[in-house]
């Protein structure tokens, strides 16, 4: 395996498990598991940096002057970041509307 690949499967690794421990998270929430909920987020936040950590990785490599060929590979583990980035946040307003419903 290519080293770019090896690292576009990291990315989608660590994100794909972020975005499953969000939406973990809300199930929790949903069913007033609050303490699951707030385990499963840090848990997914914690899965979510090392993502980024692989990613700035690639980035500083293109600083320092070593050009990224673009796969759809890359481009589909950028996308699952961003979007799991995004589905975070609003997963920890969804916990907090649920825990705001319930009392």
């Amino acid at each position: 395996m290519e080293e770019m690949e090896l690292i576009a499967f990291q990315m989608i690794s660590q994100a794909g498990s972020a975005r499953s421990s969000f939406m973990e998270a809300l199930m929790h929430a949903r069913a007033g598991q609050f303490d699951g909920a707030k385990e499963k987020l840090a848990e997914a936040a914690e899965q979510l940096s090392e993502a980024h950590k692989v990613h700035a990785g690639l980035i500083q490599q293109e600083a320092a002057g070593n050009k990224t060929v673009i796969t759809l590979l890359i481009l589909h583990a950028e996308d699952l970041l961003m979007t799991t980035e995004t589905m975070g946040e609003l997963a920890k307003e969804f916990v907090y509307m649920y825990r705001e419903f319930r009392k």
